[in-house]
């Protein structure tokens, strides 16, 4: 028997991966960039990005738009369907996760909340 492939956990923009790829030519001992959650911030949790040298074991790596992502297994039930995008405006240049696993935000946008992705949800998303 054939195992189905894993549904993919997240997508990342074209001007978000670009902007990986411009970052990282500046990093060539970082094999790609790791996302994470935290609890911090007024709404409970905040996204971490961090350079990582290798593949952790439990890691969950996403190739996407020419980049490789790790999703660090603890954030993956919280991360499942997001797309990481990269805006500049006039006041700042930042990654931004717009996530369908966010039902709140604090007022500054630095915390969100989260709810994880329930059964059925992975369930359809794997057939």
């Amino acid at each position: 028997m054939t195992a189905r492939p894993r549904p993919q956990i997240m997508t990342v923009t074209d001007v978000a991966a670009e902007q990986i790829r411009q970052v990282m030519t500046s990093k060539p001992e970082a094999v790609a960039l790791k996302i994470g959650l935290k609890k911090g911030g007024c709404a409970g949790m905040e996204y971490t990005l961090d350079w990582a040298d290798e593949v952790g074991k439990h890691d969950e790596v996403v190739e996407t738009n020419g980049v490789k992502l790790l999703v660090d297994p603890m954030a993956v039930m919280y991360m499942f369907g997001t797309v990481m995008d990269y805006q500049i405006d006039k006041f700042s240049a930042q990654f931004v996760f717009n996530n369908p696993n966010q039902t709140s935000a604090c007022g500054c946008g630095e915390s969100v909340e989260l709810k994880p992705i329930d059964k059925a949800q992975m369930e359809s998303a794997e057939a």
